[in-house]
């Protein structure tokens, strides 16, 4: 006799809008009545948390639940899972309710125990809150578990204790960007919550979170299938109606994607070429969408065809509906179309983790684009820019500063604490050009400076520095790193590339990309 009569889920769950309730979540509501009011609202995955009720109890729950999603038709396309009690999951198995399987915490039973004990076809999740955590599950053997939940993200009313512990000793949450690091690190699935809601929903689903879950949010909503739906509607308008993959049997390769909106380098040094070497460097995979096509070396460039605005709206458009970038880098765009375009296309399919390259004034103090560009960047890109990375020169034209007016560290600081507050951005001001050394600073509207200090390179092949380094940064963004790390990440990077002196060509030649693995 099988121990579980109905087809396994296993491999084929879906982690996107995932419910955790229990009897003491629900208002003194039926738990079933609140499943039957999530499924209908959208929910994906169950699980039931009755840690402390007896086996007799979580029993007759679990059957009333199972009851509820194959009343809607939903026995194969909605997971079932019991909270920590392997014990409670085994029994309903073996009386033939359909419980899918179970989710343990760190100090329930072993994960290697709870898969021996309910067998091959079960459904195994694990907590984690730390990078520890998720080593430790990476480490484990194929298919003892199948994915991985993590959080809080706030601290929350159910498990106000489950805070993380810093390296520095401070409890806090983790936040969206903490816990993105954490998907970023795992080779399993993961969904996350503590204390999710709505508005937190479009900054996860720019994570690589296969899913959120929530418990009060709404199994104690006045209308569970409304607060549903919302959450569900803010997941979809930024990951589409796609579920997330799983290899429960195999190794997960994770692989953020990025996607690169510029002009294409002929040499190869700066543009989209250096953008898409920086980024394959910098572990994600990268996309393109071309602004211009030109003809240059490492002397000049002789000529430029910018694209046709259709076709650039229609390779947004195409990578958006199929490759969903955690991260976008803009760079050099001549036009004012073109920047209409891009504003256009990044706004209707609501981009994240956007990393804008004001590429308008040369190192010499020449203008790259006209006034009628620079007017159509600062009013329809900045405000959708995360983070704008001016050179000096560049940083003095955005505030109609006569050139040479940045003339040192606390001149630099001004202007980038200026930037973010005239534009509502963070704005890296970028000490490569006319200072001393190579330290950049980054200003970010809520006040927060900081500082990221660098030793120049003397190297005059110094061609795609700028194309580089924020690629890097939005490569990084995409990995879940909070902006500061990013960027501290990024200049290390763009410091080796400039530090083991490539030289290529005639004139102002590139770095080496790949310098880490040479």
């Amino acid at each position: 006799m099988t121990l579980f009569p109905y087809p396994s889920m296993r491999g084929r769950f879906d982690l996107r809008h995932y419910l955790v309730l229990g009897p003491d979540d629900t208002k003194g509501r039926p738990v079933a009545d609140v499943v039957a009011a999530a499924l209908r609202g959208g929910a994906t995955l169950v699980q039931l948390r009755a840690k402390h009720a007896d086996s007799r109890d979580i029993t007759a729950m679990a059957r009333d639940i199972a009851r509820v999603i194959a009343g809607q038709g939903r026995s194969d396309d909605v997971a079932f899972v019991i909270d920590d009690r392997v014990d409670a999951a085994w029994q309903c198995r073996g009386l033939g309710i359909k419980v899918d399987g179970v989710h343990i915490g760190q100090d329930d039973l072993d994960p290697e125990q709870t898969r021996s004990l309910l067998g091959p076809d079960a459904i195994v999740g694990l907590s984690a809150k730390t990078i520890g955590q998720i080593e430790a599950a990476n480490a484990l053997d194929d298919g003892v578990i199948d994915y991985i939940g993590v959080g809080p993200v706030h601290r929350t009313a159910t498990k106000p204790e489950a805070a993380v512990v810093g390296a520095d000793g401070v409890e806090r949450a983790l936040g969206v960007a903490g816990a993105g690091e954490l998907c970023a690190a795992s080779r399993y699935p993961v969904v996350v919550g503590g204390g999710v809601h709505a508005d937190d929903v479009p900054e996860l689903a720019r994570t690589q979170a296969a899913g959120w879950f929530v418990v009060s949010a709404i199994a104690g909503a006045d209308d569970p299938q409304a607060a549903t739906r919302e959450l569900a509607e803010a997941w979809t308008a930024v990951r589409g109606d796609r579920r997330h993959s799983h290899a429960p049997t195999a190794r997960r390769h994770a692989l953020p994607a990025v996607l690169t909106i510029a002009g294409s380098d002929s040499s190869g040094g700066a543009g989209i070429q250096a953008d898409l070497k920086t980024m394959l460097a910098n572990g994600v995979f990268g996309m393109s969408a071309i602004t211009a096509l030109t003809a240059q070396n490492t002397t000049g460039v002789r000529s430029v065809q910018d694209t046709d605005p259709a076709i650039l709206a229609d390779q947004i458009d195409a990578v958006f509906e199929d490759i969903r970038p955690g991260a976008v880098k803009i760079g050099m765009v001549s036009s004012a179309a073109l920047i209409a375009v891009i504003a256009d296309r990044l706004t209707r399919h609501r981009a994240g983790n956007v990393v804008l390259d004001p590429v308008m004034v040369a190192t010499s103090g020449a203008r790259l684009i006209g006034e009628d560009a620079v007017g159509a960047l600062t009013s329809m890109l900045f405000p959708l820019a995360d983070v704008i990375t001016p050179n000096i020169p560049e940083a003095e034209a955005l505030l109609g500063m006569a050139f040479g007016s940045i003339d040192g560290a606390p001149a630099m600081r001004e202007a980038a604490v200026a930037l973010a507050e005239r534009y509502g951005c963070a704005a890296l001001v970028k000490g490569g050009h006319g200072t001393a050394d190579a330290s950049d600073v980054l200003a970010e509207p809520g006040g927060a400076v900081t500082w990221f200090d660098g030793v120049r390179v003397d190297n005059p092949n110094t061609h795609g520095t700028g194309c580089t380094l924020s690629s890097a940064i939005a490569a990084n963004l995409a990995k879940g790193a909070a902006l500061p790390q990013a960027i501290r990440d990024a200049k290390t990077y763009l410091t080796g590339a400039l530090g083991v002196q490539l030289d290529l060509g005639r004139g102002c030649g590139p770095m080496d990309h790949a310098w880490r693995w040479r």
